[in-house]
């Protein structure tokens, strides 16, 4: 329905059950059904969208379509015709449910289409009691009929399904009669379908396998093309996993970024979850920004798993990660904030994972693996990101890409909060070509790219760039960073972090300097993620820097060489790297804990996606008034155990601003 059709009013009773057979809907469903049967068109059914929450019922007969005729001789299944405004949505039709992940039901279109309405619908639908039809819709005519009954036998003749083998759904504009195809993912959690496996202690299990590499210094297993994913399927206006659309940017003067975004509800709040690419090419930008949505889309919840464990971690003993090791919230924000705290006698859900140092099943507090699981504040002590979540063509790759980013961010925090100072690397002696061009680029637009040597506790090379306004004006320093067992590929990680993000920091932060100004006043007024970095674009910021930019260092830069130096060298198998660095991990007296997060939609590409937690190490938090690392041991003993200082830090020696992690 449209909104000249529809009434979205979350406080007005629901005129619409089920499928919507009532009032002036049911006059217009019986209309066309008898315009159908007049022109001989069987194996029809009806449908209306947007009459009820799709997303959270879990009648698995709910939104049955009305037949309008009998099933088609052709596939033996009635094809639904879907309705809402002056839209009609066709399909999907085929084989019945529980055929496979490429053969949806008519409730998967529903979901995904719920999905990926706008904000004030999915309000309506699933916050307040409904909607409901504000007239009579115009579109019982023949024409119309004649239109869908065309579309009908169009799909009859060259079949519903694409190249990929997904079914297609059709779009039929009843105003322009325009159509348009959209390929249809089935959805894991629809409970219809029900993909979804159990979640165990044995399923649990993970037996890493041997995965040689193309290349000593790729940890890639297969180009990004390769996957071959359907950017329609993933991506469009009618039932897009990941969104509606996804654009360039084209103010970025330095790569070819991409973004995309999807929502996902969180209690009142309806979040915005954005994700891309920035590499050299659209085209490549647009691939690798599908990996990641999918990563985001994987990571938020337990899609393709069911989850039972509910318990106090004082019932499970050993069997379960304690969640006061990675770190909690200090009082004063649960008293100002509301938000209840841990306590080892309340019962809260838990996840199944793997830990990989001591080979046994471990319980993990599901809102640490699953960064927007369900149950609001009712159980989310803490909110984690995505720290540690990483995808890959097999298992062992998506692991190894969440440790090094659970390693590079703890790496980075040391340093920020510890005021550390660090051996300055010069990215203009890289071996890549692209990147020494990078740093001329960022040159060019007036920043200076400058990297440092972030080793404190693991052999595993890590970056800290920082893209440095040479004249000293707004937009004067914007902060990223990279972990791998190649040096090349850590710096030009934290290289593709400044590049994309520098170019634009003066327009944004002349844009919302009173905004940031009032942060700069008040570190409280920092409150999300982009509030981090954004802040020091400030010239007067820049201050809680001058600990690495001002270091002095008679030796100047060193090589990028140096920073394999000590460090774990690449070997000719990831899972022989993979192992080494948990081995190097575990010997400082870490574990590492694994959750398989891959998705039924991600499992058909051949992509796994993994949380990887390292219960100890400083987890990343947005928010000044959420930062963990700050109450946590290891920020106060590690510089001294890495030998960076004689005894451990005082409070008074720490940072006093929060991180500038983008």
């Amino acid at each position: 329905m449209s909104e000249d059709v529809l009434d979205r009013s979350p406080g007005t009773a629901a005129g619409l059950v089920g499928v919507g057979h009532a009032g002036p809907w049911e006059a217009l469903f019986a209309d066309l059904a008898d315009h159908l049967t007049q022109r001989r068109v069987e194996g029809v059914e009806l449908a209306l969208l947007g009459a009820r929450d799709e997303l959270t019922a879990d009648d698995p007969a709910a939104n049955e379509p009305a037949a309008a005729g009998p099933a088609d001789p052709g596939t033996g299944r009635a094809v639904p015709v879907h309705l809402y405004g002056h839209h009609a949505v066709v399909g999907p039709d085929g084989p019945p449910a529980g055929a496979g992940q490429a053969s949806p039901c008519p409730r998967c279109l529903a979901r995904r289409w719920q999905a990926v309405r706008s904000g004030q619908l999915r309000d309506a639908l699933e916050l307040g009691s409904g909607t409901r039809a504000a007239g009579r819709p115009p579109f019982a005519v023949p024409f119309l009929t004649d239109a869908i009954a065309a579309l009908l036998a169009a799909r009859a003749e060259h079949g519903p399904r694409c190249a990929d083998g997904l079914p297609i759904v059709h779009l039929l504009d009843l105003e322009t009669l325009r159509v348009s195809g959209f390929p249809l993912l089935g959805d894991a959690e629809c409970p219809r379908c029900e993909h979804r496996v159990e979640d165990t202690a044995e399923g649990a299990r993970i037996e890493l396998a041997s995965r040689p590499k193309r290349a000593p210094d790729d940890f890639r297993l297969r180009p990004v093309e390769e996957y071959r994913l359907s950017l329609p399927a993933f991506v469009n206006p009618v039932a897009g996993m990941l969104g509606p659309s996804v654009v360039p940017d084209l103010v970025s003067a330095s790569t070819s970024s991409t973004v995309g975004c999807f929502t996902m509800r969180s209690g009142d709040y309806l979040r915005e979850c954005f994700w891309g690419g920035h590499t050299a090419g659209y085209r490549a930008s647009t691939e690798v920004g599908l990996l990641e949505g999918l990563e985001r889309f994987a990571g938020m919840r337990a899609r393709g798993k069911r989850t039972r464990v509910v318990a106090a971690l004082d019932e499970l003993g050993e069997r379960a990660l304690d969640p006061r090791v990675c770190g909690l919230y200090t009082e004063e924000f649960h008293r100002v904030t509301g938000v209840r705290p841990f306590s080892p006698s309340t019962p809260i859900p838990w996840v199944w994972g793997w830990s990989l140092r001591d080979r046994r099943p471990q319980l993990v507090p599901e809102i640490l693996a699953y960064y927007h699981a369900p149950g609001g504040l009712t159980n989310r002590f803490v909110q984690e990101s995505s720290n540690g979540c990483a995808s890959g063509g097999s298992l062992e790759e998506a692991i190894y890409h969440g440790l090094m980013e659970a390693v590079e961010r703890d790496a980075f925090l040391l340093a920020w909060y510890g005021r550390l100072a660090l051996p300055e690397i010069d990215g203009r002696t890289s071996s890549r070509p692209q990147t020494r061009a990078m740093v001329d680029r960022l040159e060019m637009y007036g920043y200076r790219a400058r990297f440092f040597d972030t080793r404190i506790t693991f052999p595993i090379p890590v970056v800290t760039a920082v893209a440095e306004r040479i004249d000293g004006g707004p937009g004067r320093l914007c902060f990223g960073a990279g972990a791998s067992l190649d040096p090349e590929a850590a710096l030009w990680a934290g290289l593709c972090e400044i590049a994309t993000d520098a170019v634009n920091l003066r327009s944004r932060t002349a844009r919302e300097e009173r905004r940031l100004r009032a942060m700069a006043a008040d570190f409280d007024q920092v409150r999300v993620l982009h509030d981090h970095p954004l802040v020091y674009g400030l010239p007067e910021m820049a201050h809680h820097a001058d600990f690495l930019l001002k270091r002095q260092d008679a030796r100047g830069a060193g090589p990028t060489a140096a920073l394999a130096e000590g460090s774990i060298a690449p070997s000719d198998d990831l899972r022989e790297d993979l192992l080494r660095c948990v081995d190097a991990v575990a010997s400082a007296g870490f574990d590492v804990v694994v959750v398989d997060q891959t998705m039924p939609e991600q499992r058909a590409s051949g992509l796994h996606t993994a949380s990887v937690l390292v219960p100890g190490l400083l987890p990343i938090d947005f928010g000044w008034q959420r930062q963990r690392a700050l109450t946590m041991p290891r920020l106060r003993t590690a510089p001294r155990e890495a030998g960076l200082c004689a005894h451990d830090l005082r409070p008074e020696q720490l940072n006093p601003a929060p991180h500038p992690f983008p």
